[in-house]
């Protein structure tokens, strides 16, 4: 009560939000992923705003600048060559360096900040293609965006030279559980994911990590990937969360569509275990109703894959994803407010 004899409202204790730690157990995660929903939100948005600008948005472009004939046999992937005739996917050569500049000047016109671009190789060769990524990196990057590649496995000697380009990030995404990884890919070990990513992190590039749900997995799958991208210290800069598109004919066509509380929950365990890292909703979002992004947003997620498509999958028109940021009360990232 005040002076004056009328109550007040107190306003309640700020949200105890504990510092990023890198020993979360599997158990643990679940736990969290388990979480009744209203509380998990409320959670995850105390983090939010604890380690991020509250309200923004970064917005990522993706571009395929070699498209399909990949030789490894990633189950939900129509650019691996293993399913190239089921799914019709024709083979693209790596596209030249000023179209993948022209595209990247677009994206900066549309309002995105990070440019990445994707190579369907199993790993980097040395080379005049790989001496046209470095172009295509250190273009990029002259534009004042964030340029990220993911170009499959590489050495430290090609990561080294990725970060002399100016590379902002690498993906190199674990696709699943250690449990479960078998089930999905048998060209490329868990091992070899995590050696790539440790001659990123060496290189001093920032990782870009994930993984994909909706492939046939558990809830303890997915608590186990979360595990293994929170053990890692640092954190990864950014995880994305991706939704399986199931791609007519790959093995995995017939999965059943990702719930879109599934992956609100995976967003906002995310954000709960990583604080620090930008948690960007990924593939799948054209399977989702904008109420449902909203939500994801306000779980956590603080980063869009932006733009008509992603690699070679549907991704909602950049008009309705700058509609859906206003219309959730949001701003998009500018550039320099990362310091970039």
């Amino acid at each position: 009560m005040s002076l004056n004899g009328h109550h007040t409202q107190e306003k309640p204790a700020p949200a105890i939000v504990a510092e990023p730690r890198c020993d979360w157990s599997v158990d643990e995660i679940l736990a969290v992923l388990e979480t009744p929903l209203v509380e998990l939100v409320h959670r995850a948005q105390d983090v939010h705003r604890a380690y991020h600008e509250e309200g923004t948005v970064q917005l990522a472009s993706l571009l395929s600048i070699k498209t399909g004939a990949c030789p490894e046999d990633c189950k939900y992937c129509p650019q691996s060559a293993h399913y190239a005739k089921e799914t019709g996917l024709e083979r693209e050569i790596l596209l030249d360096v000023d179209t993948v500049l022209e595209r990247a000047r677009a994206a900066k016109g549309a309002g995105a900040t990070r440019f990445c671009m994707g190579a369907a190789w199993r790993e980097v060769h040395d080379g005049p293609q790989f001496d046209q990524v470095l172009q295509m990196v250190s273009g990029v990057r002259e534009m004042g965006m964030e340029a990220c590649v993911t170009l499959g496995m590489l050495s430290q000697d090609q990561a080294d030279r990725l970060a002399d380009a100016g590379l902002t990030a690498y993906n190199h995404n674990l696709d699943t559980s250690p449990e479960f990884y078998s089930e999905i890919i048998s060209t490329r070990t868990y091992q070899d994911r995590i050696d790539t990513i440790s001659c990123v992190r060496k290189s001093g590039i920032d990782v870009c990590c994930g993984g994909i749900i909706g492939m046939g997995e558990s809830d303890r799958d997915r608590a186990s990937m979360l595990q293994v991208l929170a053990s890692m210290d640092p954190h990864p800069e950014s995880v994305p969360i991706n939704a399986l598109v199931a791609v007519p004919g790959t093995p995995l066509e017939n999965q059943k569509p990702v719930e879109a509380i599934e992956m609100v929950r995976m967003i906002a365990t995310a954000r709960i275990i990583m604080p620090k890292s930008r948690v960007r909703l990924s593939a799948g979002r054209q399977s989702l109703s904008r109420e449902a992004q909203i939500l994801c947003l306000l779980a956590g997620a603080n980063s869009i894959f932006y733009g008509k498509k992603l690699l070679t999958t549907p991704n909602p028109e950049t008009e309705q994803d700058i509609e859906m940021i206003r219309e959730a009360g949001l701003h998009v990232l500018e550039a320099d407010a990362e310091g970039r």
